[in-house]
């Protein structure tokens, strides 16, 4: 699709107006080679609003009328969880190359029906995990290809932030699956997955510590989904992995961090000690920590720049519709396993990622 460094942009239709979309229309622009042509909410005042605020110069109400439009290549679906199937399957059957926002889908029923239509389209799908494209996750990735760390033994990962307070369907059982695995410990299994391979088995408890919240504008929401929670999983070999997730911290984690001990050193991500540090002292020589130069760029160019070359057909299409099934699987494992008090197995053999 619109292969060829000297192609007209891409046109990009971004589907639903919420905090999300700042980061794909900024991306997007970041990334070049593309435009946002078109935003899309279900209210005309927030789509008019919203639009402005952005400076795209088109909106609309419904997405059937960007998806009949050919002058539209792509569209991000960055709606409510529960339209995304529908939205993601009306896409791919217009031949729109999608990138949907995570999690996936409600659950892994509703992810293999977006995963059939994407295998039914020629135009590509791709789950928008973002923290994969972060530049010390990718170092992390060639250190671990590298085997300076030897073995890995532990890893430990942390979603943490003090819960959306922008809308309230965050909290509604009839728009999301679940509470903080789904709205944010998805990205934690992708990375942890995509980092080190194959989650094979699951325990978890959890709890709703905050039952009720006070939104930005002044509602008070009540909710029983789960708020706080402690997953383990069985990685690769004897790696083990214990996976925190929460919507109530005040402070929260600058999108996550990432803890990883190995046989001959540690590697820390997004923690005290910056984007990334290492103490290899086998590999580095030095008894200290090392703190690599990562590149710098604005937030989110990598990430759709990425997306951008599967559009126009200068990559080959990445994993992650696959994995975004897995991260899904893995979700409700966690649940069962927190339900039951047993560990739960998972048949998760696809492996590392290929992005």
């Amino acid at each position: 699709m619109m292969a060829g460094k000297d192609a007209a942009p891409i046109a990009v239709a971004v589907i639903g107006s919420g905090f999300i979309a700042d980061y794909h229309v900024n991306g997007i622009r970041a990334a070049g080679g593309a435009e946002v042509a078109a935003l899309v909410s279900r209210s005309a005042a927030n789509a008019a609003r919203r639009s402005a605020e952005l400076g795209v110069p088109r909106w609309e109400t419904d997405y059937r009328r960007v998806l009949a439009d050919s002058a539209i290549h792509a569209v991000v679906v960055a709606t409510p969880d529960d339209t995304h199937a529908a939205v993601a399957i009306d896409a791919l059957a217009a031949g729109k190359a999608v990138l949907l926002q995570k999690p996936m889908a409600l659950d892994a029923a509703e992810c293999r029906a977006i995963l059939a239509a994407g295998k039914a389209s020629a135009a590509p799908l791709t789950v928008s995990f973002m923290h994969r494209y972060f530049p010390e996750v990718g170092w992390l990735k060639q250190v671990l290809a590298e085997g300076s760390l030897g073995p890995i033994h532990m890893v430990r990962m942390r979603n943490a932030t003090p819960g959306a307070d922008w809308n309230d369907w965050f909290y509604t059982a009839d728009h999301v699956a679940g509470g903080v695995v789904m709205q944010l410990g998805v990205h934690g299994i992708d990375l942890i997955r995509h980092l080190f391979g194959p989650i094979s088995e699951v325990s978890a408890r959890m709890t709703t510590a905050r039952p009720e919240r006070r939104l930005k504008d002044g509602r008070l929401v009540r909710s029983r989904l789960e708020d706080n929670v402690l997953a383990t999983y069985q990685l690769r070999g004897s790696a083990m992995a214990t996976h925190e997730m929460s919507y109530t911290e005040v402070q929260g984690c600058d999108r996550f961090r990432l803890e990883v001990y190995g046989e001959k050193g540690t590697a820390w991500l997004r923690t005290e000690r910056g984007a990334a540090a290492l103490f290899t002292p086998a590999a580095t020589g030095r008894e200290e920590w090392v703190t690599p130069r990562l590149p710098s760029e604005p937030f989110g160019a990598a990430h759709h720049r990425h997306w951008l070359s599967i559009v126009r057909g200068e990559s080959p299409r990445d994993d992650t519709p696959e994995a975004g099934l897995v991260s899904i699987e893995v979700a409700e494992a966690i649940y069962s396993a927190s339900a039951s008090g047993r560990r739960e197995t998972l048949a998760d053999a696809s492996g590392e990622g290929r992005s």
